[in-house]
């Protein structure tokens, strides 16, 4: 689990300590789930008595449970309990967040950055800077397959300090970065007598949002550390790191001690980031270990970055790689600058893909932020309007959800199950049905439920938003689990579908390994298969 975090909200409230609140489906490493071929359904309404047996479990003595299932074709509500009473949403939030960005900006969308050529060109010299104008792309730094698709893992890499088994996409994270520096060299410039400057006005970071967003993105603004184990016991462990920009600098002390035994790897940064030390031990014959640094300076790094690719290039910068943003520089407007390079994203249908199928907590807070920026404010809080518009379009009872991001980790969230079900109403009545569904975590195939339910029967037919709100209980040495959600659709015959939510808000684990926490989850996902089981046998 995560330390102990204290975040505030300048422009309203402060918020409360939180112990490690994790806004994920944590089923990964987790073995498939028990789930027994289905008993007959019984009499309408009622509940299967495997799904009980599950809401007795010691784990939910002093739990609150929401289930709610609806038919699409008919709108019979087979269960609902609690349906209109608040829950902690946890990751479930970013159905919400998401649909509104979708809503917003277009499935089809697609980010452009360009870079332009500030000042006057002298035949291959520009006698100026180069601005490079951030967009709030998530890409401009990697993950993008050659086929155009978003690459993911079922455990994303900026979840790797808090939960194990985290992994990396193959992607360079400089992919972007270098396409553009290659386009500059491509328009002509050879020399660059001025500076390159980072445009990151799109919209002012929010310290409200956690983790905040900025205009400026390069591989989820982390630096990626990779530990292997020696060969043997008593061996420095070996480190792989990425991206490498300058001036980050990353070293281990890390040893490699036998297997089997305890391992355990510690991130210290220096204030401003850019000295990185890992220390600890990793058992010999364990798969590699993968933490995250952050990128303090995102601004200061994209130039960096952007620098250094351009000198890959052979284009001559004469400005030092490393140092601040000269952000002071920036025109008041970009008239006459020519465009000499532009980043063009894969469509936003696969940013929402990414961020469904992974919980991606930064992508869900970035989404609120551009929808401040179609409303024509740098404040991100203006995005929430938009978000409230589209809501009420959709016929979603917005009094019945309560959101102070996007990403659905701030302690005021809240929505009913019956809101959530409501928002995944719309979306079956619209054109991108599928889209939006198979954007989903689909249990036992992909996303953050891939290791649920791997061989049940209901695999492949429950698609699915979990969330998750985590932390200690240090009065009782075990582990808090404020929410443990599931909300989505069943796939009652092929073509057909039921909307859903079942959640529990207040259960704990019996200690404080997380695989208590990884037991609940599986618990959520076996429910969701008894009730998609059933459904299949509903007259």
């Amino acid at each position: 689990m995560s330390s102990a975090v204290t975040r505030s909200r300048t422009r309203a409230r402060t918020r409360s300590p939180l112990l490690g609140a994790l806004s994920l489906l944590l089923a990964v490493g987790v073995t498939a789930s028990g789930f027994a071929e289905a008993a007959p359904a019984g009499r309408h309404g009622d509940l299967d008595p495997r799904i009980s047996t599950v809401m007795q479990k010691p784990e939910y003595r002093h739990a609150r449970w929401g289930l709610f299932q609806q038919s699409l074709d008919t709108g019979q509500v087979t269960h609902a309990q609690n349906a209109d009473e608040y829950f902690i949403p946890g990751s479930t939030a970013k159905l919400f967040s998401v649909s509104g960005t979708w809503d917003t900006l277009g499935s089809g969308h697609r980010f452009v950055t360009p870079v332009r050529a500030v000042g006057k060109r002298r035949g291959a010299t520009l006698k100026g800077d180069l601005d490079l104008i951030a967009q709030g792309d998530l890409t401009l730094g990697g993950r993008t397959r050659a086929n155009g698709t978003v690459a993911y893992t079922d455990l994303d890499h900026t979840y790797a300090n808090d939960v194990p088994g985290a992994t990396l996409t193959p992607q360079n994270p400089l992919a972007g970065i270098d396409r553009l520096a290659r386009q500059v060299r491509a328009s002509g410039l050879r020399k660059i007598d001025g500076d390159v400057v980072v445009d990151a006005r799109l919209f002012r970071t929010d310290p409200g949002l956690d983790p905040a967003p900025t205009p400026m993105i390069v591989n989820d603004n982390v630096i990626d550390l990779l530990t292997t184990p020696g060969p043997r016991a008593g061996a420095p462990a070996r480190l792989s790191w990425r991206p490498k920009v300058a001036p980050y600098r990353v070293t281990s002390s890390v040893r490699t001690v036998a297997a089997g035994r305890p391992s355990g790897i510690k991130v210290t940064t220096s204030a401003d980031g850019t000295r990185i030390r890992l220390s600890g031990t990793i058992a010999a014959g364990a798969a590699p270990a993968l933490r995250v640094s952050p990128v303090k300076d995102p601004n200061a790094f994209g130039r960096t970055a952007l620098i250094e690719a351009l000198e890959r290039a052979g284009v001559d910068v004469r400005a030092k790689a490393a140092g601040p943003n000269p952000a002071g520089r920036l025109p008041h407007t970009y008239r006459g600058a020519p465009t000499v390079a532009r980043y063009t994203s894969p469509p936003f249908e696969q940013y929402a893909k990414l961020v469904l199928k992974v919980s991606h907590n930064l992508g869900a807070n970035l989404g609120i932020c551009l929808m401040a920026v179609r409303a024509k404010s740098t404040d991100c809080a203006d995005g929430f309007p938009v978000l409230a518009a589209f809501l009420d379009r959709a016929h979603v009872d917005r009094k019945a959800v309560q959101l102070a991001d996007g990403r659905g980790g701030d302690p005021d969230d809240r929505a009913t199950p019956r809101a959530l079900a409501q928002i995944l109403t719309y979306w079956h009545h619209s054109a991108e049905a599928r889209r939006f569904r198979e954007a989903l975590p689909i249990l036992g195939v992909d996303g953050s439920i891939a290791h649920s339910c791997r061989n049940c029967p209901a695999r492949g037919k429950v698609f699915a938003k979990p969330g998750t709100f985590a932390g200690g209980d240090l009065l009782n040495d075990r582990l808090s689990i404020g929410a443990q959600n599931l909300a989505g659709y069943l796939e009652t015959s092929k073509g057909h579908y039921d909307v859903f939510f079942v959640g529990a808000n207040g259960a704990s684990t019996q200690g404080t390994d997380t695989q208590g926490i990884f037991a609940t989850m599986n618990d959520m996902a076996d429910i969701a298969a008894y009730l998609q089981q059933g459904a299949r046998r509903r007259p």
